[in-house]
């Protein structure tokens, strides 16, 4: 065969299989040009070194893991995200700013005296997490450089276990919801 530029063979046109070779140039290896040396690959070398095999990767038939940061623009087909668990942040204080890493989880308030939850700027647009007052103390919702707003007005969670959400419509900007008092 002669020597032709990858870009000009034809497709394979189906699925390869494991001993089929794929060329790769190695660019740690410069013994053969100063750009990297063309070598060898198979099939089954790629998904070996794959952290999850391509075929439960094409079609989701079995129970598959994958990071939470590989799941960017992923398509669930309607189907249901099962065995999720949110990730507690318990807090004994009687006061607590939320940060960045708070994202997504369950801020759980647990003291018998009144708590000040502060809600800081810079957690950015898409933020959201829930607050349960575990506690007798009551927890008050309160802004830093940031606006909150309630349909109410409300600032408070209304009791001992009750459970409120802070989610960000917008850069600073909140709502919160649920079950709030003033």
């Amino acid at each position: 065969m002669a020597n032709k530029k990858i870009s000009a063979l034809s497709s394979l046109g189906g699925t390869p299989a494991n001993d089929d070779i794929i060329p790769i140039t190695d660019i740690s290896d410069t013994s053969g040009s100063a750009a990297g040396t063309t070598k060898k690959v198979t099939v089954s070398n790629l998904m070996a070194a794959a952290s999850a095999p391509v075929s439960s990767v094409n079609s989701l038939t079995g129970a598959v893991s994958i990071d939470a940061g590989n799941l960017a623009n992923f398509d669930f087909d309607g189907n249901a995200i099962l065995g999720f668990d949110a990730t507690l942040n318990d807090q004994t204080g009687t006061a607590y700013t939320l940060v960045a890493g708070d994202a997504g989880k369950v801020i759980t308030c647990n003291n018998g005296s009144a708590i000040a939850l502060t809600v800081p700027s810079g957690l950015g647009a898409g933020f959201t997490c829930s607050v349960v007052q575990k506690g007798a103390g009551q927890v008050t919702i309160t802004a830093s450089s940031t606006t909150i707003n309630n349909r109410q007005s409300h600032t408070k969670i209304a009791g001992q276990h009750g459970v409120a959400s802070l989610i960000s419509t917008a850069t600073d900007v909140f709502v919160l919801a649920g079950d709030t008092a003033s």
